[in-house]
């Protein structure tokens, strides 16, 4: 009996799938609403789909029902949610308007194609290095943070009633730095190591409750300044990174040269 091999259990976990599926599902509702020129409720479909992303992984870690068909349905949902779906809805708010200058006509898909494959790539790159990169850190900016800062843009812009024709370069330039942005050696911060179990400085919650507060204001701006804040974080990061280590090779020269310089002296 103890010679019969067991058949390998079939089925999925239904939270974190049921989960992902709602980011799916919200992903997908901001491409028809963008059609029907609701922006406002694509860019809020949007954010709900970020949210959701958000819970699925962490779900299945603190329920142990982590698999990989999860994690490849994981990344089929975050290539419709945050790299089709954004891409779509900044056409149809703004890019489309290029359509009527003869020279720059295919800019606008052109910039919304590229955000699109800049999320493959970077979900490709992710997927290929998950058990190489360092936990903390993320390399480029997460698809989820770069749509929420595209369609955060568009939210403010309509929540302020700006001209969707005016505003077409700059969101052509957000669609093309924050698809950049996510195919970079930029190193943004993960917070996979924030537990919801673990101790937390009185700061911090107070922090979450200014949060809710200023999200309960105005909520446009407060996402796109969120996400905005973070996409420049990055290459923020990298600039202060390169000026120390520029900083601390000149403090070495500069000790070595001393260095050299009391030798030929006592000699």
């Amino acid at each position: 009996m103890n010679n019969i091999k067991q058949k390998p259990r079939r089925g999925i976990y239904l939270l974190p799938n049921l989960l992902t599926t709602g980011a799916l599902f919200a992903g997908f509702y901001a491409i028809i609403a963008a059609t029907a020129d609701r922006f406002e409720h694509a860019a809020i479909a949007i954010v709900v789909a970020m949210l959701l992303d958000g819970f699925d992984g962490r779900v299945a870690r603190m329920t142990q029902t982590s698999t990989e068909f999860g994690s490849q349905y994981d990344s089929l949902s975050d290539m419709v949610s945050f790299g089709v779906a954004p891409a779509l809805v900044m056409y149809f708010w703004a890019l489309i308007h290029f359509q009527g200058y003869p020279v720059m006509s295919k800019l606008g898909w052109l910039a919304a194609f590229f955000y699109t494959a800049a999320a493959a790539l970077r979900l490709a790159r992710f997927n290929t290095r998950i058990s190489e990169d360092n936990k903390r850190f993320f390399q480029g900016l997460p698809s989820p943070a770069a749509a929420a800062a595209m369609v955060g843009f568009i939210w403010v812009c309509h929540d302020l009633q700006l001209s969707r024709a005016d505003f077409a370069i700059p969101a052509l330039i957000i669609t093309v730095l924050l698809g950049a942005a996510m195919v970079s050696n930029f190193s943004y911060y993960s917070f996979k190591d924030v537990s919801p179990s673990e101790r937390v400085p009185f700061y911090a919650l107070l922090a979450i409750v200014m949060g809710f507060i200023l999200a309960s204001i105005d909520p446009p701006k407060f996402f796109f300044a969120l996400f905005a804040v973070y996409a420049l974080s990055g290459p923020v990061t990298h600039v202060i990174r390169l000026k120390r280590k520029r900083t601390n090779r000149v403090i070495a020269e500069n000790e070595a040269q001393d260095l050299i310089s009391n030798t030929d002296k006592e000699k």
